[in-house]
């Protein structure tokens, strides 16, 4: 158990949490920025389209590489900028628009000090795992009815597939009731479990990496979807697949849901 020493201004680490500890004390002494109403909206744009970036510079180079072409889920698309710009001021219009505000409303409500200790390693993986599943599962049921209930597509859902196939930027290319449902989910989530501020800094950070790497167009030998046993994590190719026939596969990242109710289809034939 951490305990503070009251000669000494400096936090004394259990074991689980000399890993992480380091890392928080950098982040807390920015408290000036990271406590600001600005952070939450610079961190959040800053890191999607860090994320974004790579995959469209892939974009870029792949007609003029053929190599590349061999990892892209349709290898004869590659976005043109009359598809990127829109995407693109979509994104940084909603977050300056919604995203911001809302945190400034968070600022202003007086929201509690970060807490000195850093959370143990196991315990910030545990909850970073139990966000993803809740967020999975509530995000199909989300899903799955608004693409059923045709006034909820029509009104909400459908803006996000006006681009198929699907690229990177347009991962948050969406309205502005299902960028709110999204970021609904996740604070609700991150509340429910009392994460702390460094957890929830990383499920932030996974969850905009898989929700972008979902909507890249490219499958490599390491993405996510190959790194976790027994086909549980769906994909890119599996959700390219729900882009182009909308009637399968709802789940944003794993397979269990679409497998329990029949809406599972495997993007290899299997």
């Amino acid at each position: 158990m951490s305990v503070l020493n009251t000669s000494e201004s400096h936090v004394v680490c259990s074991s689980g949490q000399l890993f992480l500890q380091p890392v928080w004390d950098r982040l807390r002494t920015r408290e000036a920025f990271t406590q600001s109403p600005f952070f939450p909206a610079i961190f959040s744009i800053t890191v999607y389209l860090g994320f974004c970036l790579p995959f469209a510079m892939l974009d870029v180079l792949c007609p003029w590489v053929p190599a590349l072409r061999c990892y892209k889920i349709q290898p004869d698309f590659s976005p043109t900028a009359r598809q990127l710009l829109p995407c693109l001021g979509q994104t940084l219009y909603q977050h300056l628009v919604y995203v911001f505000p809302a945190t400034l409303l968070h600022w202003a409500s007086g929201a509690a000090l970060p807490p000195r200790e850093a959370p143990e390693l196991l315990q910030l993986v545990y909850q970073v795992v139990l966000c993803l599943l809740l967020f999975d599962a509530e995000f199909f049921v989300w899903h799955l009815l608004h693409h059923k209930v045709p006034w909820l597509y029509r009104n909400v859902h459908k803006v996000h597939h006006k681009n198929s196939p699907s690229f990177a930027l347009a991962t948050q290319y969406m309205s502005f009731w299902e960028l709110f449902s999204l970021g609904f989910f996740d604070m609700m989530n991150i509340t429910l479990l009392q994460c702390h501020p460094l957890t929830a800094m990383a499920f932030h950070v996974v969850n905009i990496w898989l929700s972008v790497e979902d909507h890249s167009g490219y499958e490599f030998p390491w993405s996510t979807h190959k790194l976790v046993p027994f086909g549980w994590y769906g994909g890119v190719a599996h959700h390219d697949l729900h882009h182009s026939q909308f009637n399968c596969n709802f789940a944003p990242y794993f397979t269990h849901w679409d497998r329990i109710l029949g809406t599972l289809k495997s993007a290899h034939g299997k």
